[in-house]
């Protein structure tokens, strides 16, 4: 009964946060959250921090990994809301692609809840829920600046369809298209004039998919709309996309439509890191990629590990031993700082003693690693960044930092990325980037060490 009392009146005013930015680049040993307070408290929030901070950073960074990979100039959609672990994994992943440096999510709820662009198409399901253009029944449609209607949007696309096929040009490369495909575009496009984009593969991508695109898009072209493009959901999507180029700059030179070839390519399909670096090297059209279980679901490496470890109580500094070095905990409460090099990128992180004076522009400083005594080097910091700062101060009166806006974790994760030396970002064999300790913090690791563990004796 005394137990449930206390957790009755538990809370956290004697408890202190203190974490690494979110959006930061982070590496191993180097404490994402210092958490001081009550032991039992602060125990309490191991599993629901753990929890919290797992997922999201290992979404945050398997979509930092794809956009690295992709480049800067594709766009980058998250669809995997469907193939995501359950609402809240399918919530918690559109968000943290987001982060990472995605441009938008299919998932509605998730543009809603943290204002991410929205991007998709329809399913394929659309397309094949249509039998003819004889059942769309609303046939009109208002130009783009509302000064004259089509009467009939669908004998105007089937008009572009009879014109492109016995163009110059074009004439003999398909013949009659799925005209069950072409009512499911016609359709959406008159839903959607403003935001038409094509699921072009459903029957044949070359043959029907593209041609009845290319149809409505003209259609759309002739009341003032500008169609968006189409998506590739299967096949070689490499020699799909120069084709479906070719096809779009014929259009474009063949009806005098300005700007038609660089109508916009989106590649999907079980797209994954591997992938985009196999489409970069043979070369491809492709402007968008849409990627779903890969990126939400890290199919590669399906958790991150972080850790909660007890490093002082009382006051006193503890530390956790291990056969394994990896595992050994870096022991007392600690600051953490970044050092900037001369070209500006970062040199290493250092762990200091909380009562140690902070490392100084310009002053030499020893880095230490952790464990190995002869890993070591001095440092000139030409610049100075602290890491952890303080997003909950309980009771005390340190000032808590402001959480910003999304958009400014990304901007910040995007530009942190950007600051990083290229031969620790590359994907095979990186440079190991350097976490270190101060000398003083160094030498009372292992004294406290050597305290520790038991000696043992040989008979």
């Amino acid at each position: 009964d005394g137990f449930y009392d206390y957790l009755r009146g538990i809370d956290c005013s004697d408890v202190e946060v203190y974490a690494i930015s979110e959006g930061s680049v982070v590496f191993p040993k180097v404490p994402m959250l210092r958490v001081e307070g009550p032991v039992a408290a602060v125990q309490l929030l191991e599993t629901p921090f753990l929890n919290l901070i797992n997922y999201a950073s290992l979404v945050a960074t398997n979509a930092a990994r794809h956009r690295f990979v992709a480049g800067k100039s594709k766009l980058l959609l998250e669809f995997g809301l469907r193939r995501a672990q359950g609402p809240d994994g399918g919530i918690g992943a559109s968000k943290y692609c987001y982060l990472g440096g995605f441009d938008a999510t299919s998932n509605v709820a998730a543009g809603k809840l943290f204002g991410i662009p929205l991007r998709g198409t329809h399913s394929h399901a659309f397309v094949s829920s249509f039998m003819s253009p004889d059942e769309i029944v609303d046939k009109s449609l208002h130009s783009s600046d509302g000064s004259t209607t089509c009467e009939d949007f669908v004998n105007l696309a089937q008009t572009w369809l009879n014109k492109i096929q016995w163009s110059n040009s074009l004439h003999g490369i398909f013949g009659e298209t799925n005209q069950s495909e072409l009512a499911a575009f016609i359709s959406y496009a008159l839903a959607f004039p403003n935001n038409f984009l094509a699921l072009v593969d459903t029957y044949d991508v070359m043959r029907s998919g593209i041609p009845n695109f290319c149809a409505v898009a003209l259609a759309l072209n002739d009341l003032g709309y500008k169609a968006v493009g189409i998506r590739l959901d299967s096949g070689d999507l490499a020699y799909l996309s120069f084709e479906t180029r070719k096809f779009f700059l014929t259009i474009e030179k063949e009806f005098g439509v300005s700007g038609f070839g660089k109508t916009n390519i989106t590649a999907s399909n079980d797209l994954n890191e591997e992938t985009l670096d196999a489409l970069n090297k043979q070369g491809h059209e492709v402007d968008a990629f849409g990627i779903g279980t890969n990126v939400v679901t890290c199919y590669s490496q399906a958790a991150l590990g972080c850790v909660f470890k007890l490093v002082e109580i009382n006051n006193q500094p503890r530390i956790k031993l291990s056969e394994d070095v990896s595992k050994v905990s870096i022991p007392c409460k600690k600051r953490c700082y970044r050092l900037y090099g001369r070209e500006g990128y970062p040199l290493v992180d250092i762990m200091t003693g909380e009562s140690e004076p902070p490392p100084k522009v310009g002053e030499r400083i020893l880095c230490r690693h952790p464990f190995n005594e002869s890993k070591r080097a001095y440092v000139v910091p030409q610049r100075v960044e602290e890491l952890l700062k303080c997003y909950w101060p309980g009771n005390s009166d340190r000032e808590r930092e402001d959480l910003p806006p999304l958009k400014e974790i990304r901007q910040r994760c995007i530009g942190q990325l950007e600051q990083m030396r290229p031969d620790h970002m590359r994907r095979l064999n990186p440079t190991p980037y350097k976490v270190s300790v101060s000398a003083k913090l160094y030498d009372f690791i292992h004294f406290l060490w050597l305290n520790e563990a038991p000696v043992g004796e040989l008979q």
